[in-house]
Formats: structure tokens, sequence, C-alpha cells
């Protein structure tokens, strides 16, 4: 097939490889333009560009998608689908209608759970046990069109970052599997019961409550792991809390309990295992308390 293929950050890479590598003619690949980033806020491109541009593919980074002109040049490629995997941008209407196939988004989530643009993040943090990825024809409402395909994933112990790099590999798959006879898959509405919506994640969020009980300060960690990072303020100084466990223990919420930076929660105790203080790399408990002593009656907050 003629694929235009959609996507941003590393989570879409893999579909882009699975359609080359299937022999699919990738005709174009957009994605959001190049930002500043690094110690000399040089531009740097996406991924999804910079793979592209690896590929030898022509990569467009239109900042809108809303012109007649822009919508002129996406119909020239008389593409038969086009795939979306995490773009960032909405989608008008003449997009959408111009493939043959349409657009057809590799969504982060078993839908109608978790529409929206944190799905993984999402489901950690509210303590789901599973996962998935939805192939889905896209419409104008938020994640709202029929499902071509839907395969789950257990969430278990996995941090936001683990999760998504696993998702990723399963929808490059699932889009492969689609490419191979897209005819085969008969789109199902989706179900109006279980709709939930994965906001984007807010900085102001990111700050640990120490309130709360223990496995929802262990999901809030895992679940904004390792960004944006959970945080705390200790010794005057901001700490990002990137792994812990839950554990035993009792006391003052935000309060190390003992010499292994176990804090005390609203209802039972987490033990930090791994931490990044600010301008310097992420590190062990073990390691980090060695230079950054946080005995036990040290408040957190």
């Amino acid at each position: 097939m003629k694929i235009i293929m959609m996507g941003s950050p590393d989570f879409a890479v893999p579909t882009l490889n699975v359609l080359v590598e299937a022999g699919h003619d990738v005709v174009a690949v957009y994605s959001q333009p190049p930002r500043r980033a690094g110690r000399g806020k040089q531009l740097q491109p996406t991924p999804v560009a910079a793979r592209a541009e690896e590929l030898g593919i022509p990569a467009h980074t239109p900042t809108s998608l809303k012109s007649a002109e822009e919508q002129a040049k996406f119909a020239a490629f008389d593409a038969d689908v086009a795939i979306v995997a995490a773009y960032g941008l909405i989608l008008p209407q003449a997009i959408l209608d111009a493939p043959r196939l349409g657009c057809v988004n590799v969504h982060a989530s078993l839908l109608p759970r978790w529409r929206g643009a944190a799905p993984v993040q999402r489901a950690i943090m509210a303590g789901d046990e599973i996962t998935g990825i939805t192939l889905m024809q896209m419409e104008a409402g938020l994640d709202t069109g029929p499902m071509l395909m839907k395969i789950a994933l257990p969430i278990e112990n996995k941090n936001a970052a683990q999760m998504t790099e696993e998702l990723a590999v399963l929808g490059a798959t699932m889009v492969a599997t689609w490419a191979k006879a897209p005819d085969a898959c008969t789109p199902q509405e989706q179900p109006e019961e279980g709709v939930t919506y994965a906001k984007k994640i807010d900085k102001a969020e990111a700050r640990i409550d120490w309130s709360r009980p223990a496995k929802d300060v262990a999901r809030h960690v895992q679940g904004l792991a390792p960004f944006p990072g959970s945080w705390t303020e200790a010794k005057g100084e901001r700490l990002k809390i990137l792994a812990c466990e839950v554990s035993d223990g009792d006391g003052d919420a935000g309060t190390v309990l003992d010499d292994r930076l176990t804090v005390a929660c609203g209802d039972g105790a987490i033990r930090v295992t791994r931490a990044q203080r600010a301008g310097k790399p992420a590190a062990d408990a073990d390691d980090l308390l060695r230079g950054f002593a946080l005995p036990e009656g040290t408040r957190l907050g």
C-alpha cells in the first residue's frame, strides 16, 4: 500500500520501521516541528523525523494542517491510508478523508478507556492491571472512532517508560498484521459504557502528596517515571523519585522512617529505590544517601 506515516515520539518509530520492512510504499512522514533541546538548545528533529531521514523518506513538519495549502499537499500523495501514532496535531476532516482507507490510529489503551493524551500514565496511576493497544479508524471526535483491532497487555510492575516501550512494539506488530489484509477487519463501534479520559499530565501534579496511601504514591511514581518524574522537597531542594516499592512502616506523612529511605505516607509507607537530585544523574537510593544524607526524622514535602 501507499502509506503516509504520522507520528512524533519514540513510541511511533517501531511502527514506521515495520511498514518499511514489510515493503509498503511509505510516501511521506509527518511529524511535529523540530524543537530546541540539549545544552546548546539546538533544534532537534523528533525521533520519527530523524528515523525518516535515515530511511530516505521525506519528513514534513507543518505547525498545523488546517490550511487549504497543507491539505492539498497531503491529498496529493494519493495514499491508501495514513497510519497515525502519537502525532500530536489535530487532523481536520479534510485530512481524515484524503486517504482511500482514511486514517488509522495506534492508540495506547484499551478503548474506550483512557481516550486522550496520556493513556499509559493514567492507566498506571489509576492502578489498572491491564492496558493495551487499540487500532482505531479515526474520526473527528477525541479517540471515538470504530475499533479495528485490540490486544491487551498486563501492566504488572512496569513504569510509564517501560510500558510505553512494550506497547510501541505491540502497536507496530498490530499495524503490520492489519496492513496485510485491511479488509479482513470489521470495524466495531466503541461501547458507550466505560469511557474515561486521559488528560495531559500537568507539571503541577508531579509533586508527591505524602498524605495519600502508600499504594497510590507508588502508582504516582511509576506512572510519571522517568518523565516528568514525581518529585518532593528534601533539605530545600527538589528530589525526583524515579522508583519505589510499598513497604512496612508508619509515621507522620512525608517523614523518613529509617536509613534506607523509607518514607511514611497517609497509610503505610514506601521505600525509595531510585532518585535524582536537581542537576545530578539518577542514582540508586543507597548511592544517593552516601552523598546526600536523609536521616530518620527528615521531613519531605
